[in-house]
Parts: C-alpha cells; structure tokens; sequence
C-alpha cells in the first residue's frame, strides 16, 4: 500500500516542480486546473450537449469517486485528501502503516503534510472550479438557469469541505479570469452559500412543479429529478445553517427555518439519499473498499469500537466485520462475533496483527452518500432542541433518526430497545508487547433521551456521528463545531509545532506552501492570514492546525 501512496506522492511532486499546482501559479491556469473527471469540448458537442460531462464531472469531486477506467488514482487521492485526515480524526478509522508516511510524521499523528493537505485543497476545490465556470457560461449562454441552478448546488457540495477544511477561500470572484482570485471571509462565504442555494432552490422548485428532467442522462445522483434536488439542497443547506449557530445563531435559524419550512422540505426517506453507485452510465467504485482490501489498510477506528460495542449497537455488523481467523485480540460482541479496533495515531509499521483487525463492511458497489436523511432528522432534533416547536420536538426528531439509520444500514432492531438499554460506551485496550493502547471509556452517555439540553445534545451528536459512518470529514467537522462525540485520544503526537495537541485535535487544516511561492500568491496569502487573526492563539503565527475557524467556538 505503502508504494502506492509515495508514488503519487512523488507524481505530485514532479507535476508541483513543473508547475505550481494551486490557485496561485504562474503558469497555465487551464493546464493544471483541469478535472480529470471532466468530458473535453469535443466529447461533450459529439453528445449533442456540450453541458453533459461537465455535470458529471463536478458530481464525481463532490466526494471523488473513480471507476474501473480509472485505475487506482482516484483511490490515492481521495485516500490522501480525506481518509488520512477527516476520516481518521473523526474516530471512525485506524490505519495500519502509520510509520510508513514520513516515519509516521504525517496527518495520522496530527503533522500536516504539505502534499497532502494541497490534495485536499485540489480534490475539495480546484478540481471543481473549471468544469463551475463552464457551466455557468454554457447556462448563460443557452439560457438554461436550472443547469446553473444545479452546477451552483454541487459547487456548494464540495466547496464547503474547503472551507470547513482550511478557512478563508476564493468565493466571491471565482468566476473572474484572474488565476489570483482574492479570498473571502468564512462568514461572507456561508452568507453567499446560502444566498445561492436560495436562488438555485428557487429555480429548480419551479422546475420540479412543471416534471421538468433536469440534465438527466448526465444526473449519476438523481437523474434528472429536479424534487430530489430540492430536498438534497434543502437539506445541505440545514446542515451549512446548524454549522454557524454558534457563531450567529440569527444567521443559522432564519436558514434552518427555511429550509424546512419549504414547500417541498428536507430529505425524510431513505431514498432521498444522495449518493454515488451507478448513474451517468457509469458504475463507480467505493475508496474505502479498495483502501481496506487491496492496501490492508483502513480497519475499524478505536472510537467506533468503543461506542458500538459499548451500546451493542445493532449497526455495528453492518458497519464492520469480525476479525479474520489469524486475530488474536478480538474481543466478543452482543452477536457471538469477535471485533478489534487498530488504535489511533499510532507509529508502528503494518503488520499482521493489525490486518486482522475488523475491517469495514464495505464492497466495491456501496454506494459513496453525501448526505442522508437519518442527517436530516439529526440536524432537525437539535434544531428543536435549541429553537423549540416550529422545527417539531428534538426526542421525537432523535427517535427518527435512530430509527432511520437503522432502515438505511439494513437493521430491524427496534430503536426504542436500543434508547433503553441503560448502555454505555466500553473502554478499548490492545494488547501485545509493542503496539498495546489503552483508553478508558470515552465517555458515560447512555443512548436514552434525558438529562440537560448539554446532554440531550451530546447525546443526538453520538447518535449523527455514528450515522454518519463512513463520511469522516462531516463527522470531523460537527465533533469540531460540538465536541461531541468524546472520542479516543491518539498515541502519538507528531504535529506540536503546527499547534495540535492530543485534546484539541487538528482544527483546520494549514494553507499549502504552494500558495505563497509567488508574489500575487503571498500577497493574497497574508491576507488569508488577516482573516484568521482574531482566532488564532498567537497573532503572530495564524497558519497553524490549532486556529479555529469561525465557527469553531462553543
């Protein structure tokens, strides 16, 4: 596996000796801001639809997803940008090889390696620039607002990973023609995210009223259903609304309310999902799949260990699989099986004790969700929780979406025997002389809905996190934004010197170097900076993992 990652790695370097790969370079803008995934000019008019590719294209970096076509480079890169970070620091994976990246000096331990993070920035944001503005111009051009309406949903689907992901962003003048777009305040951004999701609800509302197929042979998420639409934007922005309430709780409830007061709502069904399998006309693989069998990597996190089994959680078999015949340290579960975590931001090598451990119940064909509506509910129970009746009541909406998680995860179990078990989550310890890891119980949460507002919260935070599974940079973000779940503390600090500590975790993610190697870059880079200032605990050293951003402060 280990090969795999240092050869894309070097491809990296090589192409950044070549050409700055960032929104700062001074060489050719349309060169190294393509996307893979995105049809040429000329495959798109032999369509008859030159639009085509492009939508598909964005879908595909909403969450990058590859096909068999495209060997294991969209594995690599989704691997690097977000399963090494957000999915780990969520708590939902442990890696096996942790001493195989720059001696264990890398994201698993909390040190940010520049590469890597430049992935995220790329796969997050880059990669979806180009195919955006093409499409804003062909829909301008053809005067079709429902085909802008759909590309500025999507651009909102990945864009708001970038700027969960790093802070400050180019959101305002994306679609200028200068490479050296100035960045914008987070609170702006979320401001704009919800004024154009506003605008393209609107649009495609109107759409879905009059069975209007929106770009349906190009649509690999909903083919074309412009009332699917609608509910997924409806709930994203829901979701882009709890983010800020404690920044600006008048900002997140007049977005909450309107989003759930629509006339067609939010996602309340398991189809509602929007997710990546087969559409387009194309099948596409699952990351994690691959990463778990074909590099050993990727096996059950330390956390998730000690939250399902501590619960006997009814998802956790569909979530994860027992221990392989060679395990020695898996421990028994409610269902008879035996169940091992690999401990979180450790420095061993792989080995054969970790591949053992439970790897998760994934195939090639799961599909790759970026929002479901067992979310929905979550968001609306804390919603509830906060704002009171209009939203509905938060231990109904949290019964919901246990409820709901389980139909989507294929589980019969009743949730009001699971709310009532009086449970709590287990400790996790690993034995063996040179890779052994001890951590008590996170924390002493049952699953019942009682207690204070702080504690109902925590517990409808547990319940979303655990929903979640596997999308880890969603799961990253909202334990940020909460502090919930408590999760398991890493063995190893690595990243001191860009600020992380074992409580505090990585905040945010630092800036690429690439981004100040040029005059115009620095420039807007230091700006960036000025944006972060009041946030960061020294003033005079901002770029660093422990700034949190804006909305980082309950």
């Amino acid at each position: 596996m280990t090969s795999f990652i240092m050869k894309k790695i070097h491809q990296y370097k090589l192409l950044a000796g070549i050409c700055v790969m960032s929104l700062f370079a001074s060489c050719n803008f349309e060169e190294i801001n393509t996307n893979p995934f995105e049809m040429s000019e000329g495959e798109g008019a032999m369509d008859g639809f030159e639009v085509g590719g492009l939508v598909t294209a964005m879908q595909r970096t909403v969450i990058p997803v590859g096909t068999q076509a495209d060997d294991t480079d969209v594995i690599n890169a989704y691997q690097i940008a977000y399963h090494l970070s957000g999915d780990c620091w969520s708590g939902f994976f442990g890696e096996n090889n942790s001493s195989g990246w720059n001696s264990g000096n890398n994201n698993t331990t909390y040190f940010l390696i520049d590469n890597w993070v430049k992935e995220t920035y790329t796969q997050s944001y880059t990669n979806v620039l180009d195919p955006w503005k093409k499409l804003k111009m062909a829909a301008e051009k053809n005067n079709t607002p429902e085909v802008f309406a759909l590309a500025q949903i999507l651009k909102i689907s990945a864009w708001h990973k970038t700027l969960e992901s790093f802070g400050p962003m180019p959101y305002s003048h994306a679609a200028d023609a200068s490479m050296n777009i100035p960045f914008d305040a987070e609170k702006d951004i979320y401001e704009a995210m919800f004024n154009d999701l506003t605008e393209a609800i609107a649009i495609m509302t109107e759409k879905s009223e009059n069975g209007v197929n929106v770009m349906g042979t190009y649509d690999a998420v909903y083919a074309g259903n412009a009332t699917k639409w609608v509910k997924y934007a409806n709930s994203l922005m829901l979701r882009l609304a709890m983010r800020v309430r404690f920044a600006d709780e008048q900002l997140a409830k007049k977005y909450a309310v309107q989003a759930v007061k629509h006339s067609v709502g939010v996602m309340t069904a398991k189809d509602d999902a929007a997710q990546m399998s087969q559409g387009a006309g194309m099948t596409f693989r699952n990351n994690i799949e691959w990463l778990a069998g074909n590099y050993n990597e990727a096996r059950m996190g330390s956390s998730m260990f000690s939250y399902l089994m501590g619960y006997k959680d009814p998802r956790l078999s569909a979530y994860f699989l027992p221990v392989s015949d060679k395990c020695n340290y898996g421990v028994e579960a409610y269902d008879g099986n035996k169940y091992q975590a690999v401990p979180p931001g450790h420095t061993h090598g792989q080995n054969s004790d970790y591949e053992s451990f439970s790897k998760p119940n994934i195939q090639s064909g799961t599909p790759t969700y970026w929002l479901r509506a067992s979310e929905g509910y979550f968001l609306r129970s804390e919603a509830a929780l906060v704002w009171g009746g209009e939203f509905g009541t938060a231990d109904a909406l949290y019964k919901q979406g246990i409820e709901m998680s389980f139909q989507e995860n294929g589980v019969s179990a009743s949730a009001d025997d699971y709310m009532n078990t009086g449970l709590i989550p287990t400790a996790h310890q690993v034995g063996g002389w040179n890779y052994n890891y001890s951590a008590a119980a996170p924390c002493n949460t049952t699953v019942k809905f009682e207690g204070s507002n702080e504690e109902k919260l925590e517990k409808i935070m547990i319940q979303k996190w655990i929903a979640l599974f596997p999308n880890g940079q969603e799961a990253w973000t909202e334990w940020r934004r909460t502090g919930y779940p408590k999760l398991n503390p890493i063995k190893t600090l690595r990243g001191q010197s860009q600020g992380a500590t074992i409580e505090g975790g990585v905040r945010r993610m630092i800036y690429p170097t690439s981004f100040y190697q040029t005059k115009e870059g620095e420039d807007i880079y230091r700006a960036a900076l000025e944006l972060l200032k009041d946030r960061a605990g020294n003033p005079e050293n901002i770029d660093m993992s422990s700034t949190r951003l804006w909305w980082d402060c309950k």
